[in-house]
């Protein structure tokens, strides 16, 4: 039981290990956004509340 244990815990400890290694060689991937998205829903905002008074 302590074998299967302490086999589990240096497996993770490997993948955290890969993952930090990765991270530090390619960085942390950003999410890519597009201005054009905010500025169409702003604009559906703005007409929204013209039409309601």
């Amino acid at each position: 039981m302590a074998d299967n244990y302490l086999e589990r815990q240096y497996e993770q400890y490997e993948m955290r290990k890969r993952a930090w290694e990765l991270e530090r060689k390619y960085g942390k991937r950003k999410k890519k956004t597009s201005p054009n998205l905010d500025i169409q829903d702003s604009s559906k905002d703005n007409t929204s509340e013209e039409e309601k008074p």
